[in-house]
This record gives C-alpha cells, structure tokens and sequence, in this order.
C-alpha cells in the first residue's frame, strides 16, 4: 500500500534528529545509518518506502562488467521501482567502488524514484550531480562496483550503515542523514514527531525569552502543562 498522504506529510516535517528521539523512546536505538550523507540534490528532505539492494564482497567469477548484462543486475532492479520509494543500497561500507554512476542514477529519476541511500560512494560525481536524483551517500569513487562488490538481489532484507532494513520501512532523509522507520511503527511515530516537532519549537520560543532548561527541556508537569494551554491543546 503507498504511504498515507496525511502520515508522508507528518515525516515530511519532522527532522531526523526528532524522529531517532521519538525512535529511541520506543526502544529503536539504531535507525540512523552511519555512512550516508546528503551529498548530491539534497536540499531537502525526502520521504519513502525502502526499496532494498543487496551487495556481498566481489567474488571474481560473478562480479564482472559482463553481469551488467544479467536479468538479476542493477539495472533489473532499477526497471522494478515503483515511483516514489527510496533506494537504499547495503555496499558493505565499502569505500573503493562507486555502486552507480549518472546512466544509473538519470534512469532511477526518470521512473519517479524519490532518492538514493547508500552506505558507499557513488561515481561520476558531476553526473550525478546533474541528474537531479537526490543522493545520500558516503562519496564518491572512480572504480565501478565489480571493482569491490557483486550485486546479489533486491527488495529483501538488507543491512545499510549498521541499520537493519527491511523491503517497506520507511525512510527519511535530510542533511544529518538518512533514518529508517519500522513498517509497523510508521503512523505512530509520524504522529508522535509531529507532536514532538510542535513541543520543540514552542520551547524554542521559550528559551529565547530567557527561560531557564531545567523544567523547561525536557519539559516537566507545569511545563507541559502551560504548553498545552498555550498552543490551545487544553
């Protein structure tokens, strides 16, 4: 099922920093992938359901320019994207191999796919840059990806960054990084975000009138209190 409209829009307000909050207080203490990082067209925050890459370490016999060709390749996972997911790519946080270059990238953004997340760097960087695709990546890199990975699947179980993800979580992305949400916890933590996103910013208000953290942040009883009589949500 696509992403609820009224749920895309709540992540779509909600940073990242806000959402590991909300993620730990649920018990979700690895969300944030290390490694990705806005690195091309992402200026702002993009918002997703996951669609999984799978790379292992480069075996001679299969990781070779002559597997491009293969059904089971990159480009037969790009021709399965459906508009609007996020690509996300476990490349093991291998450094020396770029997993896509611009042809790549310029075919993901023609089929409507929202970004791409990866815990390795991508190559033809001036390229990339020109395609539009937002990327989150840990660099760039000359060597094409048979240089140091073999593509094995997509949308199955994957680890990027040292997160687990799973085909359907929800992604998010901005310019401290890129997060992932559960598939069951999506509704719930994009309305506790929400809620978190307003608490936050009327505190900030408060600070910059001089108002002292303690009891302030994190809020306590009166503290709360006062804000939902301020904000009209008592």
């Amino acid at each position: 099922m696509p992403l609820d409209t009224a749920i895309r829009d709540a992540l779509h307000a909600s940073t990242t920093a806000t959402l590991t909050t909300v993620l730990l207080k649920k018990g979700v203490r690895r969300a944030w992938m290390r490694g990705p990082q806005a690195r091309f067209n992402a200026h702002e925050r993009i918002v997703g359901e996951a669609f999984t890459l799978r790379f292992v370490p480069a075996r001679e016999d299969l990781a070779t320019p002559e597997s491009w060709s293969s059904p089971r390749s990159t480009r037969g996972a790009i021709e399965d994207m459906p508009e609007g997911v996020i690509c996300v790519a476990d490349a093991l946080g291998l450094q020396e191999a770029g997993i896509f270059g611009d042809i790549l990238c310029a075919r993901m953004k023609k089929r409507g796919v929202a970004g791409l997340v990866t815990d390795g760097p991508v190559r033809d960087g001036a390229g990339v840059r020109d395609t539009g695709l937002p990327v989150w990546c840990s660099g760039v890199a000359a060597p094409a990806s048979v240089a140091g990975l073999t593509f094995v699947g997509w949308q199955e179980p994957i680890g990027c960054g040292g997160v687990a993800i799973f085909p359907g979580d929800v992604i998010v992305a901005d310019g401290d990084g890129a997060v992932v949400i559960p598939q069951a916890m999506v509704e719930a933590v994009a309305l506790a975000a929400l809620d978190q996103e307003r608490l936050e910013a009327w505190i900030m208000r408060e600070v910059d009138r001089g108002v002292p953290l303690p009891g302030l942040y994190p809020p306590n009883a009166e503290t709360k209190a006062r804000f939902e009589r301020e904000s009209g949500g008592g």
